[in-house]
């Protein structure tokens, strides 16, 4: 594809996207613009099949979001007013893929397997922590990871045995949804577990670092989702590298 066109078709996307979701309060005027630019930068740098595993995993992240939302608004968890994102959510779910996308870019790798499953690794993190909150909030029965105690919920590295699972089902449909995006030839390769488990590794590895680092506060829940993500990333693309 031509690199105008190429960057015309990442721009034109990220623009309406942003704007239908500033339009419809799923995001505010700054999370909006954030947006915007991180999927210009996945777009151009990364590859539009790239951009296209982020947008699906934003629209399936704000209808989970809205599941629930009155009991959320109830118990004081909701993101903002009615659920909308700030630039702050964007940014801790944009950063890590961005990052991949500009490391891939200067290394010449952005069509490789081994990127393309790290990237798509990162987006199964952000999947499985956000399924896992969203739809795991509700059940009173957590207990914090690193000690077993029973802590309300909400609590940082809190989890629950429905969370868990949700946590799981979020890896499972969005390393498969993106891996269909990007590898539409190839869906029955047994290197789809990869994200899978990456990504449900990663939603551990936030629940550990809230139950330890951001408990402490030297991180606060947005860092948090970013180095799970990244983890989860070089998880999975490390994975890749040792098969």
């Amino acid at each position: 594809m031509d690199a105008l066109l190429h960057i015309g078709l990442a721009v034109a996307i990220s623009t309406v996207l942003s704007f239908l979701a500033y339009r419809l309060e799923l995001l505010t005027g700054a999370g909006a613009l954030s947006s915007f630019l991180i999927g210009i930068i996945i777009g151009t740098l990364g590859s539009l099949s790239w951009l296209l595993v982020l947008v699906s995993f934003t629209l399936a992240g704000f209808v989970v979001t809205h599941i629930d939302m009155a009991e959320k608004a109830r118990l004081g968890l909701q993101e903002g007013k009615r659920g909308e994102r700030g630039h702050i959510n964007v940014l801790a779910v944009g950063l890590p893929p961005c990052l991949l996308a500009a490391a891939a870019f200067l290394m010449g790798e952005q069509g490789s397997v081994a990127a393309a499953i790290g990237y798509i690794s990162i987006i199964s993190v952000a999947a499985s922590d956000t399924v896992a909150s969203e739809l795991g909030m509700k059940y009173e029965k957590v207990w914090l990871i690193t000690s077993f105690k029973r802590v309300p919920p909400g609590t940082d590295g809190g989890i629950s045995v429905m969370g868990t699972f949700w946590a799981l089902i979020g890896a499972v449909a969005a390393s498969l949804l993106g891996w269909i995006i990007i590898f539409p030839h190839n869906i029955l390769s047994p290197l789809l577990l990869i994200p899978i488990l990456a990504g449900f590794v990663g939603c551990l590895v936030d629940s550990l670092l809230g139950a330890t680092l951001e408990a402490w506060g030297y991180l606060n829940k947005y860092s948090n989702n970013a180095v799970s993500m990244i983890i989860g990333g070089l998880l999975g693309a490390g994975i890749y590298f040792l098969l």
